[in-house]
């Protein structure tokens, strides 16, 4: 849903809450839905989760890679197809000539999650949302996707956003982490901040639930409870009913988000108390 709300491609019953909402000196919250559309594909894209749902069945790869260069760059179709081909060799897809006439249920998985990549990428966008883009992928093909992302995000200078629930993938590509739960920001700061030294008690849950490799036998660690809904959120921080350290106010009083060490950020009343205890 963050992503989402990001490329304001939230359902019709749902609401943003975002005063301001900016790629570079633009606001999107400003946009009318016409001018949003010139901004999705050129300036701000994004990889969604399920390749073979996100791409269309009845297009072929060629189509789907030119269709934004035609919307956005006003290429015509020999260019389009040239740009397409040197986009597909560029996501480490051979023979770019012969899988841009393929459809997708043709390609493998990796495959097809390549041929969003480079779709995504096909205009320059300034920022690249990538929504989980390798949990439906092997683990090899996972590496090679991840690795992909670093290179093009290096050789072009765009930010990626990157949604993920495998503090792995996390630790392998970012550069900065947000940890989220209850739809709000508990944790935050430099990836190695976060992770070598984590405050907030999910996060800290997140990490011990990982299992080791050095044990060959060891009990999984599992954070208590379970997650609820969005619409059962009530007062208070909205980790404590599964938090071990929770105290009075951790119920009544939803703690602010605080430094704890420089940028590294936290939000909880237990680990990370305002300065003064306010």
């Amino acid at each position: 849903m963050t992503a989402l709300s990001l490329m304001r491609l939230l359902p019709p019953t749902a609401t943003g809450t975002a005063e301001t909402l900016r790629v570079g000196e633009l606001d999107l919250t400003d946009l009318s839905e016409r001018d949003m559309s010139r901004v999705r594909g050129s300036r701000l894209s994004m990889i969604f989760q399920d390749p073979l749902a996100a791409l269309n069945p009845v297009r072929t790869v060629g189509f789907q890679i030119t269709e934004p260069l035609r919307a956005h760059k006003r290429l015509g179709g020999r260019d389009a197809r040239s740009r397409a081909a040197t986009l597909l060799e560029q996501v480490g897809i051979a023979d770019p000539s012969y899988n841009l006439r393929r459809y997708p249920h043709e390609l493998s998985g990796g495959m097809r999650q390549r041929v969003l990549i480079a779709a995504a990428l096909s205009c320059d966008p300034e920022v690249l949302i990538a929504d989980e883009p390798t949990t439906a992928l092997d683990v090899t093909v996972q590496a090679q996707i991840l690795r992909l992302i670093r290179a093009e995000t290096e050789r072009r200078g765009l930010a990626v956003l990157l949604v993920t629930h495998d503090l792995a993938v996390a630790a392998t590509v970012a550069d900065y982490i947000q940890v989220m739960y209850g739809g709000t920001t508990v944790e935050s700061g430099a990836t190695r901040d976060v992770l070598s030294a984590p405050n907030h008690p999910y996060t800290r849950g997140l990490l011990n639930s990982v299992p080791s490799a050095r044990e060959t036998v060891s009990p999984m660690h599992a954070i208590p409870g379970s997650p609820e809904g969005v619409w059962a959120i009530g007062k208070g921080c909205r980790f404590a009913p599964r938090c071990a350290y929770a105290i009075d106010r951790c119920s009544a009083e939803e703690p602010p988000l605080v430094s704890v060490d420089g940028e590294h950020r936290s939000r909880c009343w237990v680990f990370a108390p305002p300065a003064g205890g306010n």
